[in-house]
């Protein structure tokens, strides 16, 4: 898994399972690998890349992946069924009907010399759906004991059950916003908040970010970096604000955009479980409780969970596409119907 945040590829080892109908995991093995400054940078300008040079580079990046797998199932001894990509997303823009996500299976499956499953967002989107997002498949059947998941990493996301249906959709940037802050200040991140905490609140500039066109919208409805660049960097850059203040009142207009739409629900006493890179951000996490009051208990899981559950549902994805399961829900990406989304590439 390769988020939007750019802060490199996740690797997990699991095992699913089904009982008496009802699915459980075990993680076995993990892995984070860090971008290089060479490769984050090549990532974050694939938007601007013509057509030769962008199919190039998805077949590099695919390589690239496939060798990163070899390493992790040589270094750990793993006996494989198949892997899992998800590939890094360039284009999403489901209106037009495209989304595109470099990292070529084919060429994934000769460098690690395994089955691959990919492409999950193409089918949804043919189907007139928004492609996005997809893990609300694995929060139904792998975490339905909690009535919201909320997943922060470059963008942030939430499903729940409503009327009987999963429901679910890209809120606002998250990581992706506050990353992109820290680079003026040459860092990676705001380590737990700590920078954001210190900064001080303009409202001015939370109600430009809070007015914007999308938070409008019904879902369903999905967030790309294309919009990210066109529709919040030119504010953030036309701000003068320190960074301190433009981070902390960055990470108010997340918290509010996540606390209205739980709020929206009219659902109370809650649980909200939270994963994802943002869930380390200890300011954010105080910010966003503070919101909502009582309508939620906010909940963090174990490290593992945090870092790799958005890389373990994908995981999942390839398990329901292995048995012709719906793996894609019409609920949640507003498809004409539920699909069992994923191309099959086979080594050599």
């Amino acid at each position: 898994m390769s988020g939007t945040s750019l802060d490199g590829l996740d690797i997990v080892y699991c095992h699913f399972e089904k009982k008496n109908d009802i699915w459980d995991f075990t993680i076995f093995n993990t892995q984070s690998i860090d971008y290089d400054t060479i490769l984050k940078e090549k990532l974050k300008n694939t938007v601007n890349l013509n057509a030769v040079s962008l199919l190039a580079f998805h077949n590099e990046y695919g390589n690239w992946l496939g060798n990163q797998v070899k390493d992790f199932i040589l270094d750990h001894n793993l006996k494989v069924d198949f892997i899992s990509s998800h590939g890094h997303t360039v284009f999403h823009q489901p209106e037009i009907g495209l989304t595109y996500q470099i990292g070529s299976g084919q060429h994934i499956a000769n460098a690690c010399g395994h089955k691959v499953i990919s492409d999950f967002r193409t089918n949804d989107v043919a189907l007139g759906g928004q492609g996005a997002p997809l893990v609300p498949i694995g929060d139904q059947l792998l975490f339905n004991q909690y009535d919201f998941c909320l997943n922060l990493g470059g963008i942030s996301n939430i499903s729940f059950e409503n009327g009987g249906k999963r429901i679910a959709y890209d809120i606002s940037p998250a990581n992706m916003l506050l990353n992109f802050i820290c680079e003026t200040i040459d860092k990676l991140y705001d380590n737990r908040g700590e920078i954001a905490r210190t900064g001080k609140l303009n409202s001015t500039l939370l109600d430009t970010l809070d007015n914007l066109e999308y938070y409008k919208q019904p879902f369903p409805k999905s967030l790309g970096y294309e919009w990210f660049l066109e529709k919040i960097v030119p504010i953030i850059n036309a701000s003068e604000d320190s960074p301190q203040d433009l981070l902390h009142t960055s990470v108010h207009h997340i918290t509010t955009q996540i606390a209205e739409t739980i709020k929206k629900t009219t659902k109370t006493n809650t649980t909200l479980l939270i994963t994802g890179g943002g869930a380390k951000n200890d300011f954010l996490i105080e910010v966003l409780q503070q919101k909502l009051d009582t309508n939620a208990t906010v909940i963090i899981p174990p490290e593992n969970i945090i870092d790799f559950k958005e890389a373990l549902i994908f995981g999942f994805m390839s398990v329901l596409k292995e048995r012709n399961e719906i793996n894609c829900l019409q609920s949640v990406t507003g498809a004409k119907k539920d699909s069992s989304s994923g191309t099959i590439f086979y080594p050599w």
